[in-house]
């Protein structure tokens, strides 16, 4: 069978090398989207991926069967909605709940207690460690009261301002 003029076997395979590049590109360059709030029924990588699946069982199904090709349509759309969909379930959205499970957010790190990497000199930055289950992070570190806070020093972090925590010695 033709679509205009052009056989269907053609159309997919086309389809196919098309969508698939899209669809590595679009994997590549996922950060790009990320900043974009859509919903998941939007979410290129899924539309992508569809089509891709849809294109590769179309040219399959034409190139190795007979059957008619409303039927091999038809097949081709369950087996991509089915193939996206158990992918979005079972790998895209638990990824995704991964990924912000590890997040931290500045206000959480007040109270905690940290350890100077970098002397903190009056009037100026040094650096902390904080350790947690999930790993360390260092981040940059003035002192509360003003004070020179030596290196080693195990340092309690009393409040954070603009991504930099401030401190103050912290004696057990």
């Amino acid at each position: 069978m033709d679509l205009y003029g052009v056989p269907l076997e053609t159309v997919y395979l086309y389809g196919l090398i098309i969508s698939g590049g899209l669809t590595f590109l679009i994997i590549l360059f996922n950060d790009v989207f990320s900043g974009l709030e859509l919903p998941d029924i939007f979410n290129p990588t899924l539309i992508l991926s569809f089509l891709t699946i849809f294109f590769a069982s179309g040219f399959l199904f034409e190139s190795v069967t007979d059957l008619h090709a409303g039927v091999i349509v038809s097949l081709s759309f369950l087996l991509a909605l089915t193939t996206v969909t158990l992918l979005n379930v079972f790998v895209l959205i638990p990824v995704s709940r991964a990924e912000s499970s590890l997040t931290f957010h500045d206000h959480d790190l007040r109270g905690r207690v940290g350890l100077v990497l970098t002397t903190v000199p009056v009037d100026g930055f040094g650096e902390v460690l904080i350790q947690s289950n999930s790993g360390s992070i260092s981040k940059t570190a003035a002192s509360f009261k003003n004070e020179q806070i030596a290196s080693e020093t195990k340092v309690l972090i009393i409040e954070v301002k603009n991504g930099v925590v401030y401190v103050m010695p912290h004696y057990n």
